[in-house]
């Protein structure tokens, strides 16, 4: 099967069977829209089954990782209703895939990280950061909940009073405070980030594929049914959340908010040409 080829991720394969999938939206800071969330599921599914992979890392291109869900005004009409449906649905099947991913995946956190882009690590085998990186998830500010398995894994991993910090308090945790909480496993420098884990993936490919997908079974085995309840369950309530009157006006606001600044700053550049 030949690679596939998005206009949201870049994909690229090396003859080691290292395979990185980089978010490829860096003007918006790598912004998950309805298409990136889709990209991201066919990259998986293809990578999961070819040949030429043995080893998946996903990094971001640009300063960021990624800042998350992009917010946009609520469209209630029965097309944007479908569309928020199937992006829903798009998202549990990332995540489920996430859970099933059979080959190590390894997350090279590049830059800020929001929402989303934060609890999916807790579904990667290895996390590693830039020194620099900071880690949010502003559910609670939106009005939202958590999602990503977020509710099981993050009080597992972290212990549950540095996990409520992040995921009901929206304390946003540095790089450091990630690694002491254990979702992430060390940080490298930021200078050739991307080579020094690309290096690091380049030496577990060369171990047996059927030892890494072997003993991931068995890592995994114990709680992968509670996985994919878990995430069935988080995405009704965030659905229910998602709908919600004070969701819904928050959400408002800060698409209000987002489209007062870019036009403040489209103003801007267009009087420094004059």
């Amino acid at each position: 099967m030949s690679i596939p080829k998005f206009d949201n991720l870049e994909i690229t394969t090396f003859p080691s069977g290292v395979c990185e999938i980089a978010f490829n939206r860096p003007k918006v800071l790598n912004a998950f829209s309805a298409e990136l969330y889709k990209n991201w599921l066919d990259a998986l599914t293809w990578a999961s089954t070819s040949k030429l992979v043995k080893v998946v890392v996903l990094t971001g291109r640009g300063r960021f990782f990624s800042s998350g869900k992009a917010l946009e005004r609520p469209d209630f009409s029965p097309e944007g209703i479908a569309k928020s449906t199937a992006r829903r649905q798009t998202v549990k099947s990332l995540v489920d895939q996430l859970i099933e991913f059979p080959k190590l995946l390894i997350a090279a956190v590049n830059g800020p990280a929001y929402g989303f882009a934060v609890t999916h690590l807790a579904l990667c085998d290895v996390v590693y950061t830039v020194p620099h990186a900071t880690f949010t998830t502003p559910f609670m500010k939106l009005g939202f909940s958590a999602e990503g398995c977020s509710s099981y894994l993050f009080p597992m991993i972290m212990g549950r009073s540095r996990a409520n910090e992040m995921l009901l308090m929206g304390r946003t945790f540095s790089a450091q405070e990630a690694i002491e909480s254990n979702l992430v496993s060390r940080s490298y420098p930021a200078e050739n980030f991307r080579q020094t884990i690309l290096g690091l993936a380049e030496d577990a490919a060369k171990f047996s594929a059927d030892a890494l997908a072997t003993t991931k079974k068995l890592s995994r085995d114990p709680e992968r049914d509670l996985l994919l309840r878990v995430n069935a369950e988080e995405t009704i309530r965030l659905n229910e959340r998602q709908n919600s009157k004070d969701s819904i006006e928050t959400v408002i606001r800060f698409a209000e908010e987002a489209e007062r600044k870019r036009a403040e700053k489209a103003a801007k550049k267009q009087q420094s040409k004059l």
